[in-house]
C-alpha cells in the first residue's frame, strides 16, 4: 500500500511559524507528523466511548475475539460504524479528510474506525510498500526508513536534501526519486546502493562536474530500467554515455536540460551509444535514428563540445517618425538624421566575443571628434517650437484635408529615455573608457553580467525597416549558457539621433588674391592695344547659371543621442527542454500618434509629387481619428538550436 505526505498549507499552523519539533527535518518525522495529523486514535477514530460495546477488556476475550463485534443493538450514547464511516466521508462534515489527501488517506481512517485495534507501529512497517514525502522540507534521511520492511517505492521529491546516507535506504526499494532538491553529487548514494533498484530519479538538483559519469555504471545500479539526470549541470557527454553503456538493463533515459544536451549532435550521440535505449528524453528512439546516427560513438572523441545558436532578426514595423517633428535646417544647421537599430545581448564564450562587445557598445556611444558637449534637449521642447509651423505646412499641402490640431497628448509620446550625451577625449574607445561609459548611459541599452551585447546594422526610417540581421554564436563553457537560456535574453529597439553641424574654417590670406589684381591690370592694358586709341573694348558678357544651395560638404557630428523605443524579454528556456527553435514577434505597444501619421502622411505626398510632376498626382487620403488603427510596434526574433541530422554531418561540422 501506498502512503502520500506532501505539502500542507497548514503544516505548520499548530507548531507555530519558525518553530520545529525535536527530530523535524527527517522523513521518519515528517511521516509521524502526517499520520498525527489524520486522527487515527481520535473521533470518530478509534477506540472510546463512542464504541467501547465493541471492544472488551482483553482479559475476558481470547484471542479470535479480539475482532470487533458488530452489535446489532448499540448501546445508548454509541455510534454504530456506519454513522462513524459517514462522518469521515462526508465533505460537508467536520472530520473530513483535506482537499490534498488521498486514497490511502481515506483506507487508514476508515480501518481505525473499522478495527482500531491493528493500527500500530509494527503494521505502519510492514504494511506500506510506497512513501511519497513531497515539500515536507526534508533534509535528513535517517535510519528509520530501515524499519519499513516492505518498502519497495521512496519518493523524497521538492524537499532540502543535500546528501543521502545510501545505508539507510531500505534494501526491498525498487523506486527511488529525488527530484527537486539540493543535491550536489551522486556518489554519497554509491555507498550501499539498494541492488534491486529499477528507477532513480535525480532530476532538477545540482549534479555538477565530470566525475558524476562514474557514479551511473553497472557496479552501482545492475538492474537499473530507468534514469533521469535531467535538469541539472552535466557537461561531459562523451564520458556519460561511455558509463551509461554498462548498464545492460537501460531502456529509459533523461538528460535533457542539461548543459550536454545542448550540443548539436548531442541526441545522435546517445542512442548511437546506447544501442539498447528505447526512450531518450521522453521520445521514442525510432529505427530510423538508429540507422542516421550509426557509427557517430566510434568517433565521439573527436567532436569538439560546443554548442551552436543562430540569432535571426527581421523587420521593425510601427517606428514613428520622429523626422517630422523636428524644423527644417538653417545654413548653419544643425542637420538631423534618424537611425533605427536592435539590440539583444548573449552569452560570452570566447575572447572573439569580447572583442565584439566592445565594438558594439563602442559603435552605440561613438565619439564625435568634436570636444564640445552637447546637452540633449527634450522632444517635448521642440514640438513646442515648431508644431504649429510644420502644422501649417501640411495644411496647404494637403488642400485643407488635414486638420492642424495638435494635441498635448500627441507630444507627450514622445519620452527622453537617454541622459545627455558624453564626449570620449579619443576617437577610438577603450576597454576603460567604456566601463565608465556604461555608467553615463541608459543601463537598458547595457548587457546583462556575464552578457555580450550585439547589434544589427542602423538603418533609417521606414513603414517596415528590414533588419535582415543572422549571427550564428559557437560557445564551449556550457554551464553559464545554461543559466542564460534559464534567464533569457533582452530584445531592444533603439533610436538614434545624430546632429551635423558645418565646419567653420578660419580665414587665411590666400596668394591668389594678389595675382588676380595683378592679372586684371594687364587684361585692361591689352584691350587699350587693341583699339590703338586707348579706348576699352567691350567685354562680352556670360551668364553663369545659378547653383543650387548645397548643404556643407564637411560636417562634424554631435554624440548619437540614443532613445529606448521597445524594450522586452526572449523566453528561451525552451530550447533548454528540447525545443530546437524559438520564434516570437516582440510587441511593445502602440508608439506612434494620430498627428505623427498626419505629418508623415504629408510629406510623403509631397514627395510623390516633385517626383512625378508630368503625372497626375495621387490624391492624399487623410487619415481620420475614428478610422485610425495604428500598428503596433514589433520586430521578428528568431533564435535556432543547431542539431545535427546525421552522423554524417556531425563528422562534417564538428570533427577536431
Amino acid at each position: 500500500m501506498e502512503a502520500s505526505y506532501e505539502s500542507e498549507s497548514e503544516s505548520e499552523s499548530e507548531a507555530g511559524p519558525g518553530t520545529q519539533r525535536p527530530g523535524t527535518g527527517t522523513v521518519s518525522a515528517a511521516v509521524r507528523e502526517h499520520l498525527r495529523k489524520l486522527c487515527l486514535r481520535e473521533f470518530p477514530c478509534g477506540a472510546g466511548s463512542w464504541n467501547k460495546s465493541r471492544f472488551l477488556p482483553q482479559t475476558w476475550r481470547t484471542w479470535r475475539e479480539l475482532v470487533p463485534r458488530e452489535e446489532d443493538v448499540v448501546s445508548p450514547g454509541e455510534e454504530t460504524v456506519e454513522a462513524l464511516l459517514g462522518l469521515v466521508r462526508s465533505r460537508h462534515s467536520p472530520w473530513a479528510l483535506l482537499n490534498n489527501s488521498n486514497a490511502e488517506d481515506s483506507f487508514l481512517r476508515e480501518l481505525a474506525i473499522r478495527n482500531p485495534l491493528t493500527i500500530t507501529d509494527t503494521f505502519f512497517y510492514s504494511y506500506f510498500r510506497s512513501l511519497r514525502v513531497v515539500d515536507k522540507k526534508v533534509t535528513l534521511v535517517d535510519k528509520d526508513l530501515l524499519k519499513f520492511l516492505k518498502l519497495e517505492e521512496l519518493v523524497l521529491s521538492a524537499n532540502r536534501i543535500k546528501e543521502v546516507d545510501a545505508t539507510n535506504l531500505p534494501p526491498t526499494l525498487k523506486v527511488l526519486e529525488l527530484y527537486g532538491n539540493e543535491i550536489s553529487s551522486m556518489e554519497c548514494l554509491c555507498a550501499r546502493p539498494p541492488a534491486g533498484l529499477q528507477h532513480l530519479g535525480l532530476g532538477h538538483n545540482k549534479l555538477l562536474g565530470p566525475l558524476e559519469s562514474l557514479y551511473v555504471t553497472a557496479n552501482h545500479w545492475p538492474n537499473l530500467v530507468s534514469l533521469d539526470l535531467g535538469f541539472n549541470d552535466l557537461t561531459d557527454l562523451q564520458s556519460m554515455v561511455t558509463s551509461l553503456r554498462t548498464l545492460r538493463h537501460l531502456r529509459l533515459l533523461v538528460l535533457q536540460g542539461n548543459p550536454l544536451a545542448l550540443v548539436p549532435y548531442y541526441r545522435g550521440l546517445t542512442i548511437d551509444s546506447l544501442a539498447q535505449l528505447c526512450v531518450l528524453d521522453d521520445i521514442t528512439v525510432s529505427p530510423n535514428e538508429k540507422h542516421l546516427f550509426r557509427g557517430l560513438s566510434l568517433n565521439g572523441d573527436l567532436l569538439a563540445q560546443e554548442a551552436q545558436f543562430v540569432v535571426t532578426i527581421g523587420n521593425i514595423r510601427g517606428v514613428l517618425d520622429t523626422s517630422v517633428l523636428d524644423p527644417e535646417p538653417g545654413p548653419e544647421g544643425p542637420f538631423i538624421t534618424y537611425n533605427y537599430y536592435v539590440t539583444y545581448d548573449f552569452v560570452k564564450d570566447e575572447e572573439g566575443e569580447m572583442n565584439e562587445s566592445a565594438g558594439v557598445l563602442a559603435e552605440i556611444v561613438k565619439p564625435s571628434p568634436s570636444l564640445e558637449l552637447l546637452v540633449e534637449e527634450s522632444p517635448e521642447e521642440v514640438v513646442e517650437d515648431v508644431i504649429e509651423d510644420i502644422v501649417e505646412e501640411v495644411t496647404e499641402e494637403v488642400e485643407g484635408s488635414l486638420e492642424s490640431e495638435v494635441e498635448e497628448s500627441g507630444e507627450s509620446e514622445l519620452s527622453v529615455i537617454s541622459g545627455p550625451s558624453t564626449i570620449l577625449q579619443t576617437p577610438r574607445a577603450s576597454a576603460e573608457e567604456l566601463a565608465k561609459l556604461r555608467l553615463r548611459i541608459d543601463p537598458r541599452l547595457c548587457p546583462s553580467p556575464g552578457t555580450v551585447l550585439f547589434s544589427t546594422a542602423h538603418k533609417p526610417w521606414a513603414e517596415v525597416i528590414p533588419c535582415s540581421y543572422e549571427m550564428q554564436h559557437s560557445l564551449r563553457d556550457l554551464v553559464p549558457l545554461k543559466a542564460f537560456l534559464l534567464a533569457g535574453t533582452t530584445v531592444t529597439i533603439v533610436e538614434e539621433k545624430i546632429l551635423s553641424w558645418p565646419v567653420v574654417l578660419p580665414a587665411v590670406d590666400s596668394p591668389l588674391s594678389a595675382k588676380k589684381g595683378k592679372g586684371e591690370k594687364d587684361k585692361k592694358g591689352k584691350e587699350k592695344d587693341r583699339t590703338g586709341k586707348g579706348e576699352k573694348e567691350p567685354a562680352k558678357e556670360w551668364k553663369v547659371p545659378k547653383k543650387k544651395k548645397e548643404p556643407p560638404k564637411e560636417l562634424r557630428q554631435d554624440p548619437p543621442i540614443l532613445q529606448v523605443l521597445g524594450r522586452g524579454l526572449v523566453i528561451l528556456e525552451p530550447l533548454l527542454a528540447g525545443e530546437p527553435l524559438v520564434s516570437t514577434v516582440c510587441n511593445f505597444g502602440v508608439v506612434r500618434t494620430l498627428t505623427s501619421d498626419r505629418l508623415t502622411l504629408a510629406r510623403d505626398s509631397k514627395k510623390i509629387k516633385k517626383v512625378a510632376k508630368k503625372e497626375k498626382p495621387k490624391a492624399v487620403i487623410p487619415i481620420y481619428e475614428g478610422d485610425y488603427h495604428p500598428e503596433p510596434l514589433t520586430v521578428e526574433v528568431q533564435i535556432q538550436l543547431n542539431q545535427c541530422r546525421s552522423a554524417e554531418e556531425a563528422l562534417r561540422m564538428f570533427a577536431v
